[in-house]
């Protein structure tokens, strides 16, 4: 029981680890010589980062992610600390119930935010008010990295539904 233990707690971490870094880092969309993500667009060339703002053509969409992605990292952390205090409080034989919901409500959140990035992901590059030529990207490791925390996400609060308190 006690390996069991040990592997949903490194496997909640990992994915806590995997939404953290695919929410702050910029390469959701790379190129040669720019990478951008759901917060500014970087220029490798001259190194210029410039912030995405309500000026830009599709910002509704980049705060829908940015707003989505954040809340998939706290309710992931959440239902880390909620596992924690589940263990020390729940009866023998009971299941940890609000941990799963709460990890599949991050779930539920970071794939909302990979579909509307995955969806608008054309509309968003073709902003005028990128300094680089944006449009002809690719998806970068950090848009893998969220898909890769979301099924981590999925499995995890499924583990939880399935799993007992035991001694």
């Amino acid at each position: 029981m006690l390996i069991l233990l040990a592997f949903i707690i490194v496997f909640h971490i990992t994915s806590a680890a995997l939404l953290f870094i695919s929410t702050i880092d910029n390469a959701w969309w790379v190129g040669n010589n720019f990478s951008t993500d759901v917060w500014r667009m970087c220029d490798r060339n001259t190194s210029i980062c410039v912030a995405i703002t309500d000026q830009f053509r599709e910002y509704q969409s980049i705060q829908a992610v940015q707003a989505t992605m954040i809340l998939s990292t706290i309710f992931c952390c959440v239902a880390f600390l909620v596992f924690i205090l589940q263990l020390f409080r729940l009866k023998q034989g009971e299941r940890f119930v609000l941990t799963s919901i709460i990890q599949l409500l991050s779930c539920l959140c970071v794939m909302i935010a990979a579909s509307i990035y995955t969806d608008r992901h054309e509309e968003l590059h073709k902003s005028t008010e990128y300094s680089t030529e944006v449009s002809e990207g690719q998806y970068g490791y950090s848009f893998v990295l969220a898909w890769i925390a979301f099924a981590f996400t999925l499995i995890s609060g499924v583990m939880y539904l399935v799993l007992r308190k035991r001694k």
